[in-house]
C-alpha cells in the first residue's frame, strides 16, 4: 500500500517546481531557451502535452499518467511565471480564480440550491457561466455553445459535439439512410470542386464531407477521433514493420514491391480487438 502523501509534502513539491521555473526564467542565470519563450510560443507545447496526457490515460499506465500530468503542469506554471514577470497575474491568481469559479458554479454543493439530476446541474452551470460573462442566457439558443466548441476543441471532436448537440435539439435526419444520402451528395460535390473550383471551395467541400462522416459515425455509435487514432497507430506499426524487413531505403523499391511488403505487415500485425479504457 502506498504511503499517504501529506498536504505539506504536496505544497512543498509545488513550491519546488515554482522555484525551479523561476530560476529557469532568471534574466541573468536562467536557461536561454526558457527565457526566449512567450505565452504564444508555448501554445504548441500546451497542446502536445495535453494530448500526451490523454494518451497515457487511455492506456491506463499510472507512471506515464503522472509523468505526463507533470509535463502539463510545467506548462501551467511556466505560463504563470511569464505572466508574473509581466505583472498581469500569477499562479496564486490562477488557483484562486478556479477555486472561486468551482464554488460559484456548484451552488448545490457550496450553497442552498438543490438539484434532482445531472441535467439540472448542467443547466445551472450554463446559466451561471453566462451571468459571469455578462451574457443573456437563453436556454433555447444553442448556437453560442456550438460556437465555443468550434473555437476550443480539436476539429474532429468539435464536429462530433456540434452534431450531437444539434441532433439532441431536433436538427436531425429521420433515419441513417438520410445521412448516407447526404454523404453521397457531399462526396460528389467534393469531386466536382476538385475538378472545377478554387482551392478555397475545395477545402470547404472537404470540410462538408468530413462533417457528414462524423455524423455517420455518430449514428453508428462510433467515436471518429478514436477511429482515426487507431488508424494512425496501425499505419505506424505497419510502416515500422516494412522499414524493418526492407533492409534498404524504401525509395529503392518499386510500388509493387512496397505493396507486397505492406500486405505482409498487415497479415503479421493483426489488429488488437481487446477493449481499450474509455478516454
Amino acid at each position: 500500500m502506498a504511503t499517504p502523501v501529506t498536504d505539506s509534502a504536496i505544497l512543498a513539491a509545488l513550491d519546488g517546481l515554482i522555484t525551479v521555473i523561476a530560476q529557469l526564467r532568471h534574466p541573468e542565470t536562467g536557461c536561454p531557451w526558457d527565457l526566449k519563450q512567450t505565452p504564444q510560443t508555448l501554445i504548441p507545447y500546451v497542446i502536445e502535452e495535453a494530448y500526451e496526457v490523454v494518451d497515457a490515460l487511455q492506456f491506463g499506465d499510472d507512471k506515464a499518467i503522472a509523468e505526463e500530468l507533470g509535463d502539463l503542469l510545467l506548462q501551467v506554471v511556466l505560463q504563470a511565471q511569464i505572466a508574473q514577470e509581466a505583472g498581469t497575474f500569477d499562479l496564486g491568481a490562477i488557483a484562486q480564480g478556479i477555486t472561486d469559479k468551482l464554488i460559484r458554479r456548484h451552488p448545490h454543493v457550496f450553497g442552498e440550491t438543490t438539484v434532482a439530476n445531472v441535467e439540472e446541474v448542467n443547466r445551472n452551470w450554463d446559466a451561471i457561466k453566462a451571468a459571469e460573462k455578462g451574457e443573456a442566457h437563453d436556454p433555447n439558443r444553442l448556437s453560442p455553445k456550438l460556437r465555443k466548441y468550434s473555437r476550443t476543441l480539436p476539429p474532429l471532436l468539435a464536429a462530433l459535439k456540434i452534431s450531437e448537440k444539434a441532433a439532441k435539439a431536433g436538427f436531425e435526419w429521420e433515419d441513417v439512410s438520410g445521412v448516407w444520402d447526404k454523404f453521397e451528395e457531399e462526396l460528389q460535390e467534393f469531386k466536382t470542386a476538385l475538378a472545377e473550383e478554387s482551392p478555397a471551395n475545395q477545402e470547404g467541400e472537404l470540410g462538408d464531407l468530413l462533417f457528414t462522416l462524423v455524423n455517420l459515425a455518430r449514428w453508428h455509435h462510433l467515436d471518429p477521433s478514436a477511429a482515426l487514432q487507431g488508424t494512425n497507430r496501425r499505419f505506424i506499426d505497419r510502416f515500422d514493420h516494412v522499414e524493418t524487413v526492407a533492409g534498404r531505403p524504401l525509395a529503392d523499391y518499386t510500388l509493387g514491391e512496397l505493396e507486397s511488403l505492406w500486405q505482409q505487415a498487415k497479415a503479421q500485425l493483426q489488429p488488437d480487438d481487446s477493449p481499450r479504457p474509455e478516454p
